[in-house]
């Protein structure tokens, strides 16, 4: 290793409302849809400004409002619903079938209802669509003087879908093997023992171990992702010597065969204290220099160096690790941090680099991708310093 250094509710609501018209058949979207005046401060939208479909029945049931997401997502033009029923401008079905209107009875079912939940709904033709609806009365129990109906589609439900079953997929590809292998050998020397001298029963006990902390690995990456999509994953700060971590994560390296002089260290003078989780540290340098040894080529650089952080210039440090790789393509610059997204067909499940954005934003940091001085990947994450309240 190569080191070196340098010097009231109501008044808020943004449902839209129509106002009494003359003639409810005649009544244009626009006027239909306008949100009131008052405290929200939402005057003036226009329904086709609204980024789901709004369709809106009167207290007869025809249609007062059918705005542009309403016709782009129902194929109906919206000229032709205004004045129509409800039913036959959204002719909607139930998975099993049924006519949903039939089924809600919104102006004639239970006088203390308010609307109906998020559905998935069947259009002429099967396309699927998300509906839910809002019933407004006058009083709590009086006759339903609007149906106010949310039309959404499904195409962002089902990418989240596939997702999930992409990651599925990805975590049962890479359980199967180690878990093959775990459980091979256990069965032979459970079924076998004596059949074995010491220095075989040794070897198969450390490729168990070996393939059980593979395991233990991707479980830890599966609740990692877990917690970031979900806003939960905890920092617990401490105070961090990052170019000691730096160099204990080289050293795991070298002595798994690397060569020492595969890799050049730089620490620049006047570093900040640092308050950041350790293991997620850990998890931010072991990634990056993992991607540098394996997709990369020639000396792999590790810099740390002081840095200001957000528009308030806050003190923070910048680590760069970069290699002399063929780097990563420019068209793929914008997908790296994304879920099973490989450099190489080297192995990994192509989870990593997302983690190592979540954590690094976890710590209120931020984390870029480019290509190196010596044309080779170079990925430079900034933490703030990160020092709790109670010790400014």
């Amino acid at each position: 290793m190569t080191v070196g250094t340098d010097s009231p509710a109501e008044a808020r609501s943004t449902t839209p409302r129509a106002p009494e018209p003359a003639d409810a058949a005649t009544t244009t979207g626009p006027a239909a849809g306008a949100a009131p005046d008052g405290a929200g401060g939402f005057a003036g939208i226009h329904p086709d400004d609204l980024p789901d479909g709004l369709v809106v029945a009167d207290e007869q049931g025809r249609i007062i409002c059918f705005n542009a997401a309403a016709t782009r997502i129902t194929a109906v033009p919206g000229d032709r619903a205004l004045g129509l029923p409800l039913d036959q401008a959204l002719p909607l079905e139930d998975l099993k079938g049924r006519r949903w209107w039939t089924l809600t009875d919104p102006y004639g079912g239970l006088a203390i209802r308010r609307g109906q939940p998020e559905r998935n709904l069947l259009l002429p033709g099967g396309r699927e669509v998300l509906v839910s609806a809002r019933y407004v009365r006058e009083r709590p129990t009086g006759p339903v003087r609007r149906v106010v109906v949310s039309l959404r589609g499904t195409e962002a439900r089902r990418r989240t879908e596939r997702s999930h079953a992409e990651l599925i997929a990805t975590v049962a590809h890479e359980l199967r093997s180690p878990l093959t292998s775990v459980k091979g050998f256990t069965a032979t020397l459970l079924t076998k023992w004596e059949r074995f001298n010491d220095e075989q029963k040794r070897l198969m006990l450390e490729t168990v171990d070996a393939d059980a902390g593979r395991i233990k690995r991707l479980i830890a990456e599966l609740l990692d992702i877990s917690r970031i999509d979900s806003g939960r994953l905890e920092v617990r700060r401490q105070p961090v010597d990052i170019a000691a971590a730096v160099g204990r994560h080289v050293q795991v390296h070298t002595t798994a065969g690397q060569s020492p002089d595969r890799f050049f260290v730089r620490i620049r003078p006047g570093l900040p204290a640092l308050w950041a989780d350790p293991d997620k540290i850990d998890q931010i340098l072991g990634n990056l220099l993992e991607n540098a040894v394996r997709h990369g080529d020639g000396t792999v650089t590790i810099e740390v160096a002081p840095a200001r952080t957000g528009d308030d210039g806050e003190e923070g440090t910048e680590v760069t690790v970069s290699d002399e790789g063929p780097g990563i393509p420019e068209e793929s610059m914008s997908r790296v941090f994304t879920r099973f997204w490989r450099g190489s067909k080297r192995g990994g499940t192509g989870l990593g680099l997302y983690i190592v954005k979540g954590v690094v934003e976890a710590h209120g940091g931020t984390i870029t991708v480019g290509r190196g001085p010596r044309g080779g990947a170079e990925f430079r994450f900034i933490l703030p310093v990160g020092t709790p309240a109670h010790l400014i």
